[in-house]
């Protein structure tokens, strides 16, 4: 009843009624879409710009990587030009392939009964189902983050050496990267795990060139695949540039420093990175989606100042909604005022607020929820759902943190004779990294916590590991 065939027939359902019901095609699954098809039919990685006459020409671009782009354009050319729908079929397959790693992955540290009990978690988890039902780099991401830590362990258990399981860690980072740039923080983790494991393989030989070389060698197996899209780069736009640029703008674009600084001053949860965030430049900002402490100063008299201030410049913008260097440097010296104002909430206090706004709100941004949820009165069964959605992605949480611990306690070995700390070590880095790195955004996404979950996945297994015999103490 609760094998492990069911548990991916229910997954694959689950998966299957998202697609129907909430497929979502629009905003960066468009983009990606557009640079897949001008790569097939013209071999320019790029946009297609229309003029006032009709004419067209094909911009090349740099602000998005390759990855899923390839990953589109392999799709595009078997099941037909912009079928999306057939990619979503794909990514519904490849998330259950995700599910499988992770279960294999605890099926050799904890267990067959974990294994399972993590298999069914992993099957069953809305908040990855919903993105496979999108055309996003979610799926393909957590894929590749699975297969990392899969290879590293089995990688470990063959003895650290040079063999296939090694090279396909190295492959899959290269893949991680190529998806999204943040994901070199994934090989930040994992190279330093590398060595240790190779280190403690090797320690009897005192073989320490070999044991560098794994590192040398993995480091490069996920860099070199940049190295094409490095001199492209270079030959197109004549800039260095290894990974997609921090703001997504090509080479001569405006960067809208000034306006992102300003939002960051106040901006702290999802519905103002949808209300306010992606709106500017090319929909109108209103003043009334921002909350008070946009407006926040040390006095009534200086808060009515800064309002109208705002709302001035606000008013400015909407004329044409477009983003200007005399418009952006209006937003940079309101957001110098604030910053001045509030230093310290402007890099400490709203950084942690939007982490922990993006790991604890309501996974509910590709579901047809409304912003303001918690409006009781008005949207009473919604407000239910989203409740129940945020402590279902709570309970994910607190097993993943629970298992850590558990597995801590273990001394990392909870079957076997084996030490798997560096394996623990490289997952609890990676959530470590991506944390940090998620303190410096300018707004609040929870779907870039959701690289976090093949983790999680795997640290709840230990919660489900028999005990250890005593021939494994």
């Amino acid at each position: 009843m609760f094998s492990a065939g069911a548990a991916l027939v229910a997954g694959l359902l689950l998966r299957l009624w998202f697609l129907r019901h909430y497929s979502l095609v629009t905003g960066d699954s468009l983009l990606y879409g557009e640079i897949a098809k001008n790569w097939l039919l013209h071999g320019i990685y790029g946009f297609t710009d229309t003029n006032a006459a009709g004419a067209t020409t094909i911009r090349p671009t740099l602000i998005r990587l390759p990855g899923y782009p390839l990953f589109l354009a392999a799709c595009f050319r078997i099941f037909g030009m912009e079928h999306y729908r057939a990619v979503l079929r794909v990514q519904a397959v490849v998330d259950l392939l995700t599910c499988a790693l992770a279960g294999l992955t605890v099926r050799w540290l904890f267990g067959v009964r974990a294994a399972l009990a993590v298999l069914w978690l992993a099957a069953l988890c809305p908040f990855t189902a919903n993105y496979a039902a999108a055309p996003l780099t979610e799926t393909l991401t957590l894929n590749a983050m699975a297969l990392v830590f899969y290879a590293f362990l089995r990688w470990q258990q063959a003895g650290c050496g040079l063999g296939r399981w090694f090279w396909i860690m190295g492959a899959a980072l290269a893949w991680s990267i190529l998806l999204r740039p943040e994901q070199g923080l994934l090989t930040a983790a994992v190279l330093p795990a590398v060595w240790v494991a190779a280190r403690r393989a090797h320690w009897l030989n005192l073989n320490f060139r070999r044991t560098m070389l794994s590192v040398v060698l993995a480091a490069l197996c996920a860099v070199l695949p940049l190295a094409p899209w490095t001199a492209r780069n270079w030959s197109t736009f004549h800039v260095f540039q290894p990974l997609a640029p921090r703001d997504a703008v090509n080479p001569g674009e405006l960067d809208p420093i000034g306006f992102n600084r300003w939002f960051r001053s106040w901006g702290m949860e999802y519905e103002s990175t949808e209300e306010v965030y992606w709106n500017y430049g090319g929909f109108p900002v209103l003043l009334s989606d921002l909350p008070t402490r946009a407006f926040d100063a040390d006095s009534p008299a200086a808060t009515a100042a800064l309002q109208a201030q705002t709302a001035s410049l606000l008013a400015g913008y909407n004329k044409t909604m477009a983003v200007t260097p005399q418009i952006d440097a209006r937003f940079g010296v309101l957001a110098a005022q604030r910053i001045r104002a509030h230093p310290v909430l402007y890099h400490a206090g709203l950084p942690f607020a939007r982490v922990v706004d993006m790991l604890l709100r309501p996974r509910t941004e590709l579901l047809p929820t409304p912003l303001d949820w918690w409006r009781w009165r008005v949207y009473r069964g919604q407000t239910l759902f989203a409740g129940g959605y945020a402590a279902l992605d709570l309970a994910y949480l607190v097993l993943g943190i629970a298992g850590f611990l558990a597995w801590k306690r273990r001394r990392w070995s909870p079957v076997n004779r084996s030490n798997y700390a560096p394996l623990a070590l490289a997952m609890l880095a990676t959530i470590l990294l991506r944390l940090a790195l998620l303190l410096t955004l300018d707004n609040s996404e929870p779907r870039y916590t959701l690289e976090l979950f093949p983790v999680l996945f795997v640290f709840a297994g230990a919660l489900f590991a028999r005990r250890p015999s005593p021939d494994a103490r």
